[in-house]
Formats: C-alpha cells, structure tokens, sequence
C-alpha cells in the first residue's frame, strides 16, 4: 500500500501581478508532497518529529507546546532571505527530500498556471476539484506501475464534501481510478508529522513554479530553485505543471479593467446617467 500526503501549493485566487495591491499570491496552484510505501509511513513521521525538535527549540520553547502537537508552516521560513540567513533550514528542507528518497518514497505535484489578470468569473472549486481530479488519476497511474494501491490523506479544507465527490467520481466514473482504495483521509495538520512534511515540500513546489512560470515577478526565487531545483526534479515522479502559451497566460492587457479603470468607468456612466435623468425632468420647451 502506498500513502500519498497531499497539501496545497501556491494560491487558488486570481493572480494580478506580485508588485499589485491585490491578487498578488501566485501565479500558479495545485498540489503537492510525497508517496511513502506503508513500511516507511511511521519512520517518516519519527524523522520529521526529530527535525522538529532539533531546528525550532525557539519556537517550541516560545509557544510551549509539545512538538508532536505544534506545526511549523513552510511559508514561515521556505523564504529567500531566512534560507539565506539559516544555513540549518537549507539542511533540513535537503534532509526532508533526501530522507523521502531513503525510505523508498517519492515527491509528487501536480499543478496549473493561472490566466493573469483575470478576477471576474473564476471558479476556484472548480479549480481545486480539477486539480485534484488529475492529481489522483497521476497517483494511480503511478500507483498501476507498482502494482499496489494507495491511499491519500490532505489537511482538512473547506472545500471538503466537495474534493470528497470529486474522489468518488474519479474512483467510479467512466474510466476509474482501481488503484485508489478509497476515499481520501482528512487530518488535523498539526497532529500529523508527515502532512507537515507534504507541506514544506508543497511550498518549495509553489515557489519553484512560481520562478518557473514568471521569473521577471519572482527574481528572488532564482535561489530557491538553485537550491532545490534538482533535488524535485530527481526524486519527483508522474508530476507536471500545467503552463498555459505566454499569449494565454498573460490576459492583464486583456482582461478586466484595473481599480482605477472600473473607477473611472462607473464615475462616467454615473454622469452620463445624471444627464439624462436632468433632460427628462426640464420641460418640453427647455430641452
């Protein structure tokens, strides 16, 4: 039996540009983390409790928690300058990816670039449900050449009946997942050590895309993927992002108008309204 740890990576709202007041996540999103082999679920879990306890005494001893119940957020330190400034946390994210490969495992996403620009019309249910659709189908296919089954197991959402019906359409629609042995497991993120994992290597996978996608935006993440670049690429299997044509993908000129353009537009259909109510109130003869 193989576990899939599952969380997401980048952002599932619309993307505008980094430098905007709004919108301004990720260009990219979907999902990511690591395939154990069942033997190799509890050591995992043990690795990464100790990697705890070693690299974040301060926060631990800071917020007074045991560390078997305390999360450490990849977005809090999977940041240029801290990665720069802690040369430990370059270690332990090195050491999480190799430990995967160790113990017979491999990394895994599966993800999309977003339309830039586009606010208006977006569904980001439907975003995620198709993410997660096509995510399943590359475990399973991974799954077939092993010949085993598998199972996934996320961080809890609120999009949960909704990622659940998707896994039952997949399991049982017209070209079924079989390798998928049932319905995905839900847990609490900060009780369980290896979707803490799932999310450290999620957040690597969202930066390095992210780079991917739009270097320009995103220059500082050029040290995140001399980092770890090779590393996803070496211990990755059946994974893809999928990018859009740069004509497709870059809709800002095209797409919705700007704040300040909607501003503008809404003041001038305003006046031209106010006209148009006065000329109906005067009189025949003084028009």
């Amino acid at each position: 039996m193989l576990f899939a740890y599952l969380d997401e990576f980048g952002h599932i709202g619309p993307y505008c540009g980094r430098d905007g007041r709004k919108h301004n996540e990720s260009p990219v999103f979907g999902l990511a983390g690591m395939i154990l082999p069942e033997t190799a679920v509890r050591p995992f879990a043990s690795f990464i409790l100790d990697q705890k306890k070693k690299n974040f005494q301060h926060d631990l001893r800071a917020n007074g928690k045991m560390p078997a119940k305390w999360e450490k957020k990849g977005t809090s330190f999977i940041r240029p300058k801290t990665l720069r400034e802690y040369p430990e946390l370059r270690r332990l994210v090195h050491r999480t990816f190799k430990k995967v490969s160790d113990l017979g495992g491999r990394t895994f996403y599966y993800g999309r670039e977003k339309k830039l620009g586009v606010v208006d019309g977006l569904n980001p249910i439907g975003l995620h449900t198709t993410c997660f659709a096509h995510a399943l189908r590359k475990l399973d296919r991974y799954a077939a050449s092993r010949n085993e089954q598998f199972v996934v197991v996320m961080d809890q959402h609120q999009a949960r009946k909704e990622l659940l019906e998707c896994a039952s359409k997949t399991m049982f629609g017209s070209e079924p997942c079989l390798n998928l042995a049932g319905q995905p497991f839900e847990v609490e993120s900060h009780l369980d050590q290896n979707i803490q994992a799932a999310d450290w290597i999620a957040t690597v996978v969202g930066r390095l895309k992210a780079y991917e996608c739009l270097p320009d935006e995103f220059p500082d993440y050029d040290y995140i993927d001399k980092l770890f670049g090779e590393r996803l690429a070496a211990t990755s299997t059946h994974s893809i992002l999928e990018k859009r044509s740069r004509k497709e993908a870059n809709t800002r000129t095209l797409g919705p108008l700007s704040d300040l353009g909607r501003m503008l537009e809404e003041k001038a259909q305003l006046e031209n309204q106010m006209r148009r109510d006065a000329s109906k109130a005067r009189p025949i003869g003084q028009r």
